[in-house]
């Protein structure tokens, strides 16, 4: 298989061990852990529109331009709030599996 040289994923020779755990996962739960949660997605949809402006669509017609590299910066700051999101769900979902003062 052949990569350029804007991979995103790592080639095989790399040692991922994150990578080589998903694919050792079967489909369904790939798809599982993709789907983003309802109420995690509603406080990126806040944030963002927190960030780009509140102004109600229907009534305003709003374009917004940015150069390349402030989009990047946003698009970097939606992943990083997307991966604490998670995080902080994964850790809710151990503390409400675990007793009480397991969870560090």
């Amino acid at each position: 298989m052949h990569h350029s040289t804007n991979q995103i994923l790592p080639t095989p020779s790399d040692s991922n061990s994150l990578l080589d755990y998903i694919q050792t996962l079967p489909p369904e739960t790939v798809s599982q852990l993709s789907t983003p949660d309802p109420e995690a997605r509603q406080m990126m949809e806040y944030q963002l529109a927190d960030l780009l402006g509140t102004l109600p669509p229907q009534h305003f017609g709003i374009t917004i331009t940015m150069n390349r590299q402030h989009l990047g910066h946003l698009l970097a700051s939606a992943m990083m709030s997307g991966y604490f999101l998670k995080n902080a769900q994964q850790r809710l979902l151990l503390e409400q599996a675990l007793p009480a003062g397991e969870v560090p």
